[in-house]
């Protein structure tokens, strides 16, 4: 009996024996809810020590920061924080008080100040105390050197008439703000990660609209239950350089002056390997090298560079960059006055003139007229021949 007792009782894994049924731990409990934090859940009573945050603004936040403040004092005032302006510094601070009751509180309100120093609006800034809401500020301006590219590369993270902006706020669920060298972002961690990839991108050349037509796969896969426990690498755009091969490259090449030299043809203009040969002129050939060309030293010593001293060369270069700038604003200068050149008018004829022109018209009329008639003599005179 106890055999076949033996065989019937189920085998529990090692690992496993201890554990024990919990029946309060169902499926429909959300695991990975955030729960608020209340003052009833503050156990150990007012904090022991004082934590505080300050951060600088820029001078033109200065006006608004002082609108403002008395909002930013009562978003703060019912978490029990302290902020203070300093204008004369020009900095803000947030401070923990007695009233303080969630330790985590005093990170929010310096993001907030943060967030408030890179021109976000106090109503957007103030949802950063929730806690669904983080936020993240990305800096831009040691990415690219030349400032030209950079602010070429800035203007297309937010596109034109804002819409790339638009488009990745809506598919991240983000609040973006592109403003001097950083980019501030409010929202979900999970899209805080994909805006930093797509501005960090951005500013090394890859453009934003690939990672957005990938984050659009992506929202429309995230709809199939099916795909969940699926890879979606298979539905995903693969975005690479092409590296031709110099052979490739030359194919290419061929390919193009084919087109080219059809649509010529077509077009009764000649190939552009015709053109090159009539382009050609025929060198005289001569069996003797071509001269030595003089190096740098011999030009300065032909004149005298070489034996001057340092300060002298420097004066020299000075004068001739004076020259040439002065040859550039006399161009400019010229330029700019042609504008204001009046147009030669014609003058009013004068009574001779017109007297003159009176006289040629009629002479001219007269003379038609003398022409006509004598036509008409002879038209008359050749008909009256053939009658008779």
């Amino acid at each position: 009996m106890s055999a076949e007792g033996s065989d019937t009782a189920p085998v529990v894994n090692k690992n496993k024996r201890h554990r024990k049924e919990k029946p309060w731990d169902t499926d429909d409990i959300d695991q990975w809810k955030i729960d608020a934090f209340k003052p009833e859940d503050n156990k150990a009573g007012p904090f022991t020590e004082e934590s505080s945050f300050a951060t600088l603004f820029p001078k033109y936040r200065e006006r608004y920061l002082r609108e403002v403040w008395s909002a930013v004092t009562q978003a703060l005032d019912p978490y029990g924080i302290a902020c203070t302006l300093d204008l004369i510094h020009g900095s803000m601070s947030v401070r923990t008080t007695r009233k303080t009751y969630d330790p985590y509180v005093i990170l929010k309100a310096r993001d907030m100040i943060k967030l408030l120093a890179r021109g976000v609006a106090v109503g957007q800034a103030v949802k950063i105390l929730s806690d669904e809401i983080a936020c993240d500020i990305i800096k831009i301006g040691n990415v690219v050197r030349n400032k030209e590219r950079f602010v070429k590369r800035r203007q297309r993270i937010i596109g034109p008439d804002g819409s790339t902006l638009k488009a990745i706020e809506l598919l991240t669920q983000c609040y973006v703000l592109v403003q001097g060298n950083t980019v501030s972002v409010m929202g979900p961690f999970k899209g805080l990660k994909e805006v930093r990839r797509i501005v960090l991108d951005c500013m090394k050349n890859i453009h934003p609209i690939y990672r957005i037509k990938e984050l659009m796969i992506k929202r429309e896969l995230a709809k199939d239950p099916q795909l969940a426990t699926e890879s979606w690498d298979r539905f995903l755009p693969k975005f690479r350089k092409k590296h031709l091969k110099t052979s490739e490259k030359t194919a290419k090449k061929n390919e193009r002056i084919q087109e080219k030299d059809e649509a010529r043809k077509a077009a009764g203009l000649p190939t552009v390997q015709e053109e090159k040969q009539e382009k050609k002129a025929k060198k005289v050939y001569t069996p003797f090298p071509p001269a030595q060309q003089p190096r740098k030293v011999d030009l300065q010593l032909e004149s005298g560079e070489y034996f001057l001293k340092a300060h002298e060369k420097e004066a020299r270069e000075a004068r001739k960059r004076k020259e040439k700038q002065d040859e550039v604003t006399a161009e400019r200068r010229a330029k700019r006055a042609e504008v204001f050149v009046a147009p030669e008018e014609e003058a009013a004829p004068t009574i001779e003139e017109k007297r003159k022109r009176k006289r040629d018209r009629v002479q001219e009329q007269d003379a038609d007229g003398h022409d006509d008639k004598s036509k008409k003599k002879k038209k008359k005179k050749r008909t009256e021949e053939e009658d008779s």
